[in-house]
């Protein structure tokens, strides 16, 4: 059976698209990426989790991104927003397409019309969800880092758009910009 995993990364930042990966492993190449040492990427350093982008892309059956806009995150809402990016990466598994989706979590993927299991803490229970994660936080903390420079002031490098002290006093003395994520600072502009 073809199983892939889905996760998602940037889900509570203030600034730029939530990301999610999708990853399609075959039973030998879980057994390896296990030896590697993949594992949930929060858990995980920087240098790590880049060291181990290029074994997945080996390893996986099939891989893909896909992301959600901070404008369709104000527009849609964040639930559905990061169900949209999930969606965009397993549509992208063009030829190998799963008969079972694992998402991590507990909510499912409204958007998805085929079988799926939400499975909480996913990313440490499976190689499929945790390459996913991997793959996701690589690409969208290397897409803020690029970002940091069109937008500097706001910590961006530092912080990956997330809701920190520094953050808070950037948006506060500049204002936001075009791809911070109004609904998530509504209270804070209202102060």
């Amino acid at each position: 059976m073809r199983i892939a995993g889905v996760d998602e990364v940037g889900r509570g930042c203030w600034y730029g698209p939530v990301f999610a990966g999708a990853v399609v492993l075959d039973p030998d190449s879980r057994e390896h990426l296990a030896a590697a040492g993949l594992t949930d990427s929060k858990a995980l350093s920087a240098k790590r989790r880049a060291q181990l982008v290029p074994l997945i892309q080996q390893q996986a059956q099939a891989w893909a991104l896909g992301q959600a806009s901070a404008r369709e995150i104000d527009e849609l809402g964040i639930r559905t927003a990061t169900e949209l990016a999930m969606l965009r990466a397993l549509q992208r598994l063009v030829g190998a397409e799963p008969e079972l989706v694992l998402v991590d979590g507990n909510l499912p993927l409204r958007l998805w019309s085929g079988a799926q299991r939400c499975v909480v803490r996913g990313d440490s229970e499976h190689q499929e969800i945790a390459a996913a994660s991997v793959l996701a936080k690589q690409a969208r903390d290397g897409l803020i880092q690029r970002l940091a420079h069109l937008h500097p002031g706001y910590g961006l490098e530092r912080h990956a758009g997330y809701g920190t002290a520094l953050h808070r006093a950037a948006v506060l003395e500049s204002g936001p910009t075009e791809l911070h994520r109004r609904s998530f600072l509504r209270k804070l502009l209202a102060a």
